[in-house]
């Protein structure tokens, strides 16, 4: 009973058994198989190769670990040393005209960090930082193309001393046996005489005043209509009997009977302006703070070609001047252009065809006489060749 029961099992069982059999034998089962066996065997040799890259890599990384510990380290010694020298290396002293301050910041990595890890080890990096004071960084100076050329012909015009300015400017008008101050005094009464007014106006007018002992306390007690007097015929001489006193008042009060010492200083007296402040730091003073020019020196400088941009006041050609112009020409430039002004270059009509930079001056023969005349030139400075021998009544006059 029992057997004929099982009997339908086992039936089955056999027949499942055959099924599988046919189904193992097919080729989706063999080839798979065989792809099986090779991808196997191929893992197993992949896994071979990358062991052995990675023990390959694993020294080598120890070793350049090692190597970029090194070098980090002469790095950061080299960081500190030049830490250490920068202050010295980077601060010389410095000129004083038209140079710049640099100073270097230097960060590096502490000492102290931990390491980072191999692949992310880098050098101590250094940065430099640059900055500007003042000016800033040294930039190329412009300069007129032919200006010593042009310089050195002016000095030859010039050797012979006898222009007005070489014998009455106010280098010659005041009283070399009188005391310091006193002779600091009298060139800035020069100067403020000389504004406006030809050097032999000038010139007599402080001869006269001279001949009264001119001084502070002398022009203190002196009233105004005598010191018209003895000014006249400068130009706008009321307004200069104005600023004279003034001035002088305030030399008394604030500075002790001399005159300021300062460029700011003299700026502060009543009729003083730039050109006489600095002509008298450097007549007085001996102390050369800056270039004085006048109207001369004005006109000169741009017909030369002396000025980047054409100027319109004295005042602007003075700035532009000393941007380029050496320091230890500001003193003599304007000597000799005031009297290369008063015979050569002159304000109406200049005498280009007996000047040697005819062919290097831009402005050369522009406005120069179609025919000169034989004979040497007159001096600006003759009474007889100047509309301004006639005395008119004068107007006030503006601070310089």
């Amino acid at each position: 009973m029992s057997v004929n029961l099982l009997a339908p099992v086992r039936s089955s069982y056999v027949y499942v058994f055959r099924r599988l059999c046919v189904n193992m034998i097919s080729p989706y089962f063999t080839d798979s198989q065989t792809s099986a066996e090779d991808t196997i065997k191929k893992i197993n040799t992949g896994g071979i190769r990358r062991l052995r890259s990675r023990v390959l890599k694993s020294e080598d990384a120890a070793v350049r670990v090692k190597a970029e510990m090194h070098e980090t380290s002469i790095s950061r010694a080299l960081l500190q040393a030049h830490a250490q020298t920068s202050a010295v290396f980077f601060t010389d002293p410095l000129s004083d005209c038209h140079k710049t301050t640099t100073k270097v910041k230097v960060e590096a990595n502490d000492n102290d960090a931990p390491l980072r890890s191999p692949r992310k080890l880098r050098r101590g990096q250094v940065k430099v930082e640059y900055e500007e004071e003042d000016v800033g960084l040294k930039k190329e100076r412009w300069e007129p193309g032919d200006w010593r050329t042009q310089l050195s012909f002016i000095r030859e015009m010039r050797s012979k001393r006898d222009a007005p300015v070489d014998q009455m400017g106010a280098e010659k008008c005041y009283d070399k046996e009188a005391p310091p101050e006193v002779r600091r005094y009298q060139v800035l009464i020069s100067l403020m005489l000389s504004s406006q007014t030809k050097d032999q106006v000038t010139a007599s007018a402080m001869q006269r005043l001279r001949e009264r002992d001119l001084s502070v306390n002398t022009i203190l007690n002196m009233d105004d209509e005598t010191l018209g007097k003895l000014i006249y015929p400068v130009g706008f001489w009321r307004t200069k009997v104005k600023y004279i006193k003034q001035a002088t008042a305030l030399i008394q009060q604030e500075f002790g009977g001399d005159i300021p010492n300062t460029v700011e200083g003299l700026m502060r007296l009543p009729g003083v302006g730039p050109k006489m402040a600095h002509l008298a730091m450097d007549i007085a003073w001996k102390h050369v703070s800056g270039i004085g020019v006048d109207t001369h020196v004005h006109r000169i400088s741009n017909r030369l070609g002396w000025i980047k941009k054409e100027t319109k006041t004295p005042e602007e050609t003075r700035r532009a001047l000393e941007e380029w112009l050496p320091r230890d020409l500001w003193s003599e430039v304007n000597w000799l252009l005031v009297g290369f002004g008063q015979q050569v270059c002159l304000p109406v009509g200049p005498l280009c065809s007996m000047c040697l930079n005819q062919y290097t001056c831009p402005s050369a023969h522009r406005s120069s006489p179609s025919k000169i005349k034989s004979g040497a030139p007159k001096s600006p400075g003759d009474p007889h060749n100047s509309p301004r021998n006639k005395i008119g009544s004068p107007t006030p006059q503006v601070k310089e």
